[in-house]
């Protein structure tokens, strides 16, 4: 008869696996498009994958409960989407600190969250489908540039979404590895682990620009949605004691280049669910395995920052905008429900000065998407009661 342990010990392992290979090319992408160099990047994906580990193994054993961490994959969009800021690396560094002490801030003071919760929704999807929309465009312009590459990434993809979603990024990953191989000139790496200490700089461009969306995109695309995951298999967790421990390990992370711990969202129902064991007292076995193997595949960090070296990088953006597809089609149809007046109004400006990329101020377009759909969303919202009443009387 099968251990009672090996079921989810599998699924922990499948968990940690599934949540690296899908992701880890858009956290690599997204730091070096914020000023780090190749070793900076690999300490960044190095710290995020023992912060995520260390975490789930804390609050998995803390709670007997599989809570699962993961690192911010929008989050990691986000830097895609945003590029250099003033300050070059080291402001980006203090604005991940930052987006960190705030998590942990949300979890003492309970009214920052309501705070958080008070933004629209639509505006917030808004927000996130235009941080998204750049790298999901990016298989599309693989295909123009080095379609014998990305083909057959995008066609694995395809086949895997269909009949084993799970296995579709990761698919599509060692599908484009198979290319590199084949296509790729031979060269010399250093695949050990990596890490670079950086000193944070705290540019107020750079606070705007990263540290506030990144910390809104983090907290409606992960934190809420994966604290919905564990309510829906019967586990509820204080959502303070979870924001404390994950907003700590982006602290903690932040030197190093990590950009955001969070609660795992999607891939928090491989530890949760039915399948990672029959008895649901028994699947917090499954999370503990899977921050023990995360911790291990940070010490692929190298050898994942080697690959990245030898690809082209719209091939590289190609693959993560594919493990993106599914964020943005949710995103975009939360975003554009129809709901109150000015409501869809308000998401498509929020959409489009997302999406454009523009900069103010060197302030990155998230910003000033959330704030012009904010804007529209006031100017357009129904009046209340009290104050229609009030002007009518006035003019009578």
């Amino acid at each position: 008869m099968e251990h009672s342990w090996v079921k989810p010990v599998v699924a922990g392992m499948v968990t940690a696996l599934v949540g690296f290979a899908s992701s880890f090319t858009v956290v690599l992408a997204g730091l070096r498009a914020v000023g780090a160099d190749s070793r900076q990047a690999a300490s960044g994906l190095l710290a995020l994958c023992v912060a995520v580990g260390l975490t789930t193994i804390l609050m998995s054993v803390r709670h007997r409960l599989p809570i699962t961490a993961a690192w911010s994959t929008p989050g990691a969009a986000l830097l895609l989407s945003t590029g250099p800021v003033e300050g070059g690396y080291a402001a980006a560094v203090g604005a991940f600190l930052v987006c960190g002490l705030a998590i942990m801030a949300t979890g003492l003071f309970p009214a920052l969250g309501r705070l958080i919760a008070a933004i629209p929704q639509p505006i917030a999807s808004a927000m996130l489908a235009g941080i998204l929309l750049k790298l999901c465009l990016a298989p599309v312009l693989a295909v123009r540039d080095v379609p014998l590459m990305a083909l057959p990434a995008i066609v694995v993809w395809a086949l895997l979404y269909r009949f084993a979603r799970t296995w579709a990024v990761p698919g599509a990953l060692a599908a484009a590895v198979a290319a590199i191989a084949l296509t790729a000139p031979t060269l010399t790496f250093d695949a050990a682990p990596v890490v670079v200490v950086t000193a944070p700089v705290f540019d107020l461009s750079a606070m705007i620009g990263i540290a506030l969306p990144l910390f809104l995109v983090t907290m409606a695309s992960q934190n809420v949605p994966g604290m919905a995951v564990l309510a829906g298999y019967g586990y509820r967790p204080r959502l303070g004691g979870i924001l404390l421990t994950t907003g700590a390990g982006s602290v903690a992370g932040a030197f190093l280049g990590g950009h955001a711990v969070n609660l795992a969202a999607i891939s928090a129902a491989l530890a949760a669910g039915p399948d990672a064991s029959p008895d649901p007292a028994r699947r917090w076995i499954a999370s503990v395995t899977s921050g023990v193997s995360m911790v291990v595949l940070g010490l692929c960090s190298g050898l994942a920052m080697a690959l990245v070296l030898l690809a082209p990088p719209v091939l590289i953006e190609g693959v993560a905008g594919l493990a993106l597809f599914g964020a943005l089609a949710a995103s975009i149809g939360a975003a554009f429900r129809p709901g109150g007046a000015g409501g869809l109004e308000s998401a498509a400006v929020t959409f489009v000065v997302t999406a454009s990329g523009v900069s103010f101020f060197g302030i990155g377009s998230a910003f000033w998407g959330l704030i012009a759909g904010g804007l529209i969303h006031l100017l357009l919202r129904p009046q209340t009661p009290s104050l229609r009443s009030t002007r009518e009387t006035e003019s009578a």
